[in-house]
């Protein structure tokens, strides 16, 4: 079984049609199951409801499953390396290398410049399609 971790970068842009949507849906059906931090949950719903797009939200949710956000998360998130990812980016960041480390993935998607080269910096493949 092949996952790969997404995060709300990719899948916001899914959720608002935006032209690159096509090819994060054609990216993420060649892997066996979509991997992303229960973070994803609050942030993607925050952007449905500026956009009214929350059905929508919970579509796009059934089709991914949610890691729980527990203390070792938050505490490695604190640390992570390199220092210049956001908070939030570095929740999602310590869940991808977690379930990395447990051989479970080995990519990210995402259109986050940083959170990229954190994962890069961790050994991670990094996926950004466009078409």
């Amino acid at each position: 079984m092949t996952a790969i971790y997404v995060d709300t970068s990719a899948v916001g842009r899914v959720l608002l049609g935006e032209s690159t949507a096509p090819a994060i849906v054609r990216a993420l059906d060649t892997f066996d199951e979509n991997v992303a931090s229960r973070l994803l949950r609050v942030e993607l719903r925050r952007l449905a409801s500026r956009h009214d797009l929350l059905e929508t939200a919970a579509e796009l949710l059934d089709t991914i499953a949610l890691v729980p956000l527990d203390e070792r998360v938050l505490d490695a998130a604190e640390t992570v390396q390199p220092a210049s990812i956001g908070t939030l980016d570095a929740v999602h960041l310590v869940t991808a290398v977690r379930l990395a480390e447990a051989g479970l993935l080995d990519t990210v998607l995402t259109y986050d410049a940083r959170l990229a080269d954190g994962a890069r910096l961790h050994g991670l493949t990094v996926l950004s399609p466009v078409r």
